[in-house]
């Protein structure tokens, strides 16, 4: 079966990022420099973002988010996370940090097998309930308006299946697995290829774009990327998707401006992407 081919690889990947990263422990990163404003940071979508960050490590979900939340000045957009299959969050550890950077409350499932979506909305019953605890530090400070879907592989699919959730306003699968429907989703979709990938091949997450005629639905195809580039250091990954959320969660018209209207940033960007397509509903 096509998910069986990721077990050695993203296993192998599993020691290594574990060993660095001491498995994913509670910990802090910096983002950019005190004194850094949020709107300087947030305009190089691929640089670390204002906020310093941390991690939280849960028996369902794994929490990276800004580090001072508890004093924060405003309420933080969430990002649900599904995981390639044998694959937990330590893997995706970065691009999930980077996130965080930016502003954002990543909500990470720790299930090595995602397709279902399940922890995926359990991540969102946790911070709906931690928004509503006077005792926790993400009291008040969760912005369950804004919620956007993500993942990778397996959890790209999940992503899907999570986007038919009513809770969901935009989903970003990375190179998503067949297993889904996304007859079923009713939110804006940027769906990530890469021009390399020999697991989920290009022409699979086109499928899904394909049948996105009834959404603002858009596909990207990045140059030279294979299966695992998303793993460890996102690389070419970061921006864009951290611009998808800024747009669509945060309301950000110069991330918007990366894909849509006349100026499309992404349609321009030849040494990016391989390949970029917009529907009629995006093409606007």
């Amino acid at each position: 079966m096509l998910w069986r081919k990721l077990l050695v690889p993203l296993t192998s990947l599993l020691l290594l990022l574990t060993a660095s990263a001491g498995a994913g422990a509670a910990a802090a990163s910096t983002g950019s420099p005190a004194g850094a404003s949020a709107e300087a940071a947030a305009a190089d979508y691929g640089a670390p973002g204002p906020y310093a960050t941390a991690v939280e490590v849960g028996v369902v979900t794994t929490l990276y988010y800004p580090r001072d939340i508890a004093t924060s000045d405003r309420r933080h957009p969430v990002i649900v996370w599904g995981n390639g299959t044998f694959a937990f969050p330590v893997v995706y550890r970065d691009l999930l940090l980077h996130w965080a950077s930016q502003g954002f409350i990543v909500a990470a499932a720790n299930t090595p097998q995602s397709n279902l979506g399940i922890s995926m909305r359990a991540g969102i019953d946790l911070l709906t309930r931690r928004n509503a605890d006077p005792g926790s530090p993400f009291h008040d400070r969760v912005d369950l308006e804004h919620i956007g879907a993500s993942g990778h592989s397996q959890g790209g699919a999940a992503a899907i299946v999570v986007g038919a959730d009513p809770r969901i306003d935009t989903i970003l699968p990375i190179q998503p697995g067949p297993l889904a429907d996304i007859d079923d989703v009713h939110v804006p979709a940027l769906l990530l290829a890469g021009q390399k990938d020999s697991i989920v091949f290009p022409f699979l997450v086109k499928a899904f774009y394909n049948d996105a005629d009834h959404i603002p639905a858009i596909y990207g195809e990045l140059r030279g990327a294979d299966h695992f580039t998303v793993v460890g250091d996102p690389g070419p990954f970061a921006a864009p998707t951290t611009a998808w959320f800024k747009a669509h969660l945060m309301g950000d018209q110069t991330a918007r401006a990366q894909f849509f209207g006349a100026g499309c940033g992404i349609c321009t960007d030849s040494g990016t992407w391989s390949d970029v397509r917009r529907n009629g509903l995006a093409n606007r």
